[in-house]
């Protein structure tokens, strides 16, 4: 009894047709995960706000220290940073009894090993070495544009800086969540930013100390950037500079 089998070309063909199936629900897979990674990233934001502002409601206005190597800080840096450290530094943070939630720290789509990957603004209580900061929430005005978190992707020493009166970049604009990154404000919504501008993103994924690129410090990088004076304006209120200038 003769057995029925593929032919070598029949074989050829559904390989064939199994590669271009493939490759067009990849994309769509992908572009779904990313969807849903942004949602969680939006949703972290929105509940890290709300214990922000909890903490202000219960100590008369005073916005909780954005740096974290200070002692009365949103979550405390340590040196000695393995993973039980990042965890206590979430435990020894002024907003952990706000929101107890550890998963809640961190962006689906941040840097692989950590745990706290959000930051908040200078200008909200942060370092004052690019601007003037607030120090309670009365001070804000229009709180619906003014930012507050940012997904940096990773935990640092201090809070996230931008410029206020220079038409510069200090810390690099964050690139995740298709080229762009999510931010909370002030009044508590979350919103996700896709960059405009394609040295912002260049800028973003160039690592530190690459030649290539001479820092942010460079009038290419910032000069006319839409995402730069967005970015400035979100942190600060308003341009302190008349954009184009040296």
């Amino acid at each position: 009894m003769r057995t029925k089998a593929f032919t070598l070309i029949e074989l050829l063909v559904v390989i064939a047709i199994i590669a271009v199936l493939m490759g067009v629900l990849l994309p769509s897979l992908r572009a779904a995960k990313e969807h849903g990674q942004r949602a969680v990233c939006l949703n972290n934001l929105r509940q890290l706000t709300t214990a922000w502002i909890m903490y202000a409601d219960d100590n008369d206005g005073k916005l909780v220290r954005a740096q974290t190597s200070s002692n009365d800080c949103w979550v405390q840096w340590d040196d000695e940073y393995d993973e039980a450290t990042k965890q206590r530094a979430i435990e020894r943070g002024m907003l952990y009894r706000y929101c107890p939630q550890k998963k809640l720290y961190m962006c689906p789509s941040g840097v692989p090993g950590e745990v706290i990957t959000y930051a908040i603004v200078d200008a909200m209580n942060g370092d004052p070495a690019a601007g003037k900061p607030l120090k309670n929430r009365v001070q804000i005005k229009n709180p619906t544009l003014r930012a507050v978190f940012v997904d940096e992707g990773r935990l640092t020493p201090s809070s996230w800086t931008v410029y206020y009166n220079r038409e510069r970049w200090w810390d690099r604009p964050t690139v995740r969540h298709s080229n762009g990154t999510c931010w909370s404000f002030a009044d508590g919504h979350s919103e996700h930013w896709k960059w405009e501008d394609p040295r912002t993103v260049k800028l973003g994924k160039t690592k530190l100390g690459d030649p290539v690129n001479p820092g942010t410090s460079d009038p290419y990088w910032s000069r006319d950037n839409r995402d730069l004076h967005r970015v400035q304006r979100a942190c600060w209120g308003r341009l302190g500079y008349a954009p184009g200038g040296d």
